[in-house]
């Protein structure tokens, strides 16, 4: 009996000990919808950080925070263009991806790099260049390597794929905030933010919030029916088109 009484005495204290810090986190829109006038959206991402007992960490051990926004998985294929008798491009080698993400947008209160080794960074997928992007062929290692270059950088042209170092706001140890763009040529889905707490070199806690993205009004119905009525959808498609230069036709011999 007493000793069971000393092991409940001695449960409270070995759970502090071994406690961590727990992440609150929060985003300013959950369901984001997309009508024929957007042009985007700034995401806040914000919260709280709860330590055990209220004690903060120690000066010499700042805190740091990485947020992750990724979009839905997709397949894609990437083509490698070579320039044929010094005057056209042509399509060269290829190499698909089976899982890469159509989105993905990555903000830290420090560059990553200073804040965790490059295992951590791979294990988490934290960063552009820790991305597993799953190719679907054994191709040669520098080829794969040269073909990932590539699609992370034609991302990153077009906005889907964003690094921001120093973009996390830390106050007092406690709050943080961090603001993203999503981007008009984003593609809906299901969306996840994901907000992990460095210390020392080591992910303390994770945290995770689901964004919805979707098309609204006229554009969900023209997605809906070219997705539910194929068929049907590409025959008006290219009756409308008929239509439509017709009537050009019409009024330039009018006018």
């Amino acid at each position: 009996m007493r000793k069971a009484v000393l092991a409940l005495l001695a449960a409270p204290l070995l759970t502090g000990a071994e406690a961590k810090p727990v992440l609150v986190p929060d985003v300013s829109e959950r369901d984001i919808r997309i009508v024929y006038s957007f042009t985007g959206a700034d995401l806040l991402l914000f919260g709280a950080i709860l330590y055990p007992g209220g004690k903060l960490p120690d000066a010499d051990k700042p805190t740091d925070i990485v947020v992750v926004v990724k979009g839905p998985t997709q397949s894609i294929l990437v083509r490698e263009k070579e320039k044929l008798g010094g005057l056209i491009w042509v399509n060269a080698a290829r190499l698909r991806y089976r899982s890469a993400p159509s989105f993905y947008a990555v903000a830290s209160s420090r560059p990553i790099e200073k804040i965790l080794d490059d295992r951590a960074q791979a294990i988490y997928e934290l960063g552009l260049d820790s991305l597993q992007l799953s190719p679907a062929s054994s191709a040669p290692a520098e080829q794969q390597d040269r073909f990932e270059r590539g699609l992370v950088d034609l991302k990153k042209r077009s906005g889907l794929y964003v690094e921001q170092p120093g973009a996390v706001e830390i106050t007092d140890n406690v709050l943080y905030r961090a603001k993203l763009t999503i981007p008009a040529r984003v593609p809906v889905g299901r969306f996840t933010a994901e907000t992990f707490l460095v210390r020392d070199g080591h992910v303390l806690a994770a945290a995770t919030r689901d964004i919805e993205i979707r098309k609204a009004g006229f554009e969900r119905f023209v997605a809906r029916s070219a997705e539910k009525w194929s068929l049907a959808y590409g025959l008006v498609a290219v009756a409308l088109s008929v239509l439509f230069g017709w009537s050009a036709g019409v009024i330039a011999r009018r006018f």
